[in-house]
């Protein structure tokens, strides 16, 4: 399966896969409806980027079974069935199940490439995985 590769020591936080992501989606700049999120940290190499990594884990706590996954691997979010309990943004292990309070449901990547066709340094890009 293909997925949002990451290769933190490139970025230079511009920003734009965030505005990309949410644009596409939301209609609208704003970072915070962004499924991928760029953070500057103290630890080495000062950015991290969080993307899902399509692991499944919030699959098994949905309780309307309201995300799955796909026959290609990617994980998504039915948001006719979601009733917006959250479970799944807690029990993530990579921290990118995400949440705004102007939504009723949480939101994911689900690797479209978008963000990584806007990356100018290629700290983003679609990988192989399996």
């Amino acid at each position: 399966m293909k997925i949002v590769g990451i290769n933190e020591k490139e970025c230079t936080m511009c920003g734009a896969c965030e505005t990309t992501c949410s644009t596409f989606y939301y209609k609208e700049d704003d970072r915070l409806k962004s499924a991928i999120q760029v953070e500057e940290v103290e630890a080495s190499p000062g950015v991290a980027i969080h993307v899902c990594n399509q692991c499944g884990k919030c699959i098994e706590v949905c309780p309307v079974e309201a995300i799955t996954r796909t026959k290609k691997g990617i994980v998504t979010i039915n948001k006719k069935t979601c009733i917006g309990c959250f479970n799944c943004v807690g029990v993530c292990p990579t921290d990118t199940m995400f949440w705004h309070e102007e939504l009723v449901e949480p939101f994911k990547c689900i690797s479209c490439a978008r963000c990584t066709k806007e990356c100018p340094t290629e700290a983003i890009f679609m990988e192989e995985v399996s």
